[in-house]
């Protein structure tokens, strides 16, 4: 029977599948964790073994290939903003730095404030919006200019690939491309030519440095040869387009992606520019969206706190999230109010509990606090895409939930529920890049014409309008 292997490089976890194209199931799911950052470096600079990633990749093929006998494709999405330096075939010849690295952040020499202060002054109204209204830490763009000031760029030899460029170049003895969803994740894509943007990179001192040859969406990078056999490889794209697809996102609906982050999107037929971030999607369309909203983290530095006396002494603090979940749900909406900005994010860096009065001192009102924060944020953003109109009236058909926390926490998807006002519903499986991996190979094998059109056969396949509540 045909078959797909769908390989998502996570932050935490490498994980993968057999996607079944005519069942339209995900079956076998297998993870290996993402390798550690490497010890010893700066507190504001991450980097990773790439090889240790290639290997782990390697680890997770070896588990899948065997039980996907007539595998017809490899299809891969990645953590983006991922950067690694590598020959023409591919071999690393740098570290991998993630969106992880703040680097940029630190104090520039100049005194004029930090390296990312003097990259941004650089720029032009018109060239960050080109930029899709996303120059921020923790883009491949921010490090190379970080490099560049300190006059450590490689030469033009090497080529500046991102994370599952770099591993699908390895497994086809290929050189590494990129398509368009991870090269906006660079940070040097002009969204209005969809090509590398020569005036900014050229601005920013980056013009010596070999930046990849843009593949089309669904192009063949290579073969993979395993076990006799020869398995066409299709271009990676970026894991969060991939989770939207996943979430069979359709126009006229409003995504919330909850997770350790989270995300607030629409489609766009076409390019349009507005107080957001635009990112390419697939068949020529767009996404204009709110990123880097707080969520997981935040919440998770929250059970840290109220953990650490018992984990001082020893003690081991059970799945704390049923408890957590049921004491916010038995309290009031409490007169205190929370700022999860514990990091920087979307909505500020420097994160606050306000309005504390005893008797609300309790975890079941902390958390309805952070939780009434994530609904107040995730409405905010949904407002920046589309301005409510005189009549009040929501620009949303329905919401769409996707993303481990969204699914895990009725509580917060009812309180989001009740502030929007319009029916909802949640992505049909947790896997959800698995799910987009899957559409897209539907669409890349041809065996539909548009991604668009194999998401609309996956969402009829799991229900259609019936799983709206």
């Amino acid at each position: 029977m045909a078959s797909f292997i769908g390989v998502d490089l996570g932050t935490s976890f490498i994980k993968g599948a057999v996607l079944d194209p005519e069942r339209l199931t995900i079956e076998h799911i297998h993870r290996v964790p993402f390798p550690d950052a490497l010890p010893g470096l700066p507190p504001q600079q991450r980097e990773f073994s790439p090889s240790d990633v290639l290997a782990a990749t390697r680890r997770l093929l070896d588990k899948l290939l065997p039980v996907a006998p007539e595998c017809e494709a490899i299809l891969m999405c990645s953590q983006m903003h991922g950067l690694v330096f590598t020959t023409e075939l591919g071999e690393p010849r740098s570290n991998l730095t993630t969106w992880q690295d703040q680097r940029v952040l630190e104090p520039h020499p100049s005194g004029q404030g930090t390296y990312f202060d003097v990259l941004v002054r650089q720029l032009t109204r018109d060239e960050v919006r080109q930029l899709g209204n996303e120059v921020r830490p923790g883009q491949p763009l921010g490090v190379l200019f970080w490099l560049a000031e300190q006059g450590r760029l490689p030469g033009a030899d090497l080529v500046l690939a991102s994370l599952p460029d770099f591993v699908l170049s390895n497994l086809c003895e290929t050189t590494p491309g990129i398509e368009a969803t991870n090269a906006a994740a660079h940070g040097a894509l002009n969204l209005e030519t969809m090509a590398w943007h020569d005036p900014v990179i050229h601005k920013l001192g980056l013009g010596s440095l070999r930046w990849p040859r843009m593949r089309s969406q669904g192009e063949v990078v290579g073969l993979l040869r395993a076990g006799g056999r020869s398995i066409p490889c299709f271009t990676p794209v970026g894991d969060y387009q991939c989770a939207l697809t996943g979430a069979l996102l359709r126009n006229g609906e409003l995504s919330l992606n909850i997770s350790t982050g989270s995300q607030v999107s629409t489609l766009q037929e076409a390019l349009a520019f507005g107080d957001y971030q635009s990112r390419p999607f697939f068949d020529g369309r767009f996404l204009a969206g709110i990123t880097h909203i707080p969520a997981g983290r935040a919440l998770n530095a929250l059970v840290k706190l109220l953990s650490e006396l018992a984990t001082g002494q020893g003690v081991v603090v059970p799945e704390p999230w049923d408890y957590i979940t049921q004491m916010a749900r038995n309290v009031d909406p409490p007169q205190m109010h929370a700022n999860l900005a514990f990091f920087t994010s979307s909505c500020g860096d420097r994160g606050e509990f306000t309005n504390m009065r005893e008797e609300e001192m309790t975890v079941g009102h902390v958390f309805r606090a952070a939780f009434q924060n994530m609904v107040d944020n995730y409405y905010a953003s949904a407002q920046r895409l589309h301005p409510g109109g005189p009549d009040g009236a929501s620009p949303w058909r329905n919401l769409v939930f996707s993303g481990g926390l969204a699914q895990k926490v009725e509580l917060l998807r009812d309180l989001i529920v009740d502030r929007f006002g319009v029916p909802y519903r949640v992505c049909p499986t947790p896997e959800d890049s698995l799910l987009g991996l899957l559409a897209l190979g539907l669409a890349f094998t041809g065996r539909t014409p548009t991604v668009a059109a194999a998401m609309n056969r996956i969402y009829d396949a799991y229900g259609g309008d019936s799983m709206l509540q």
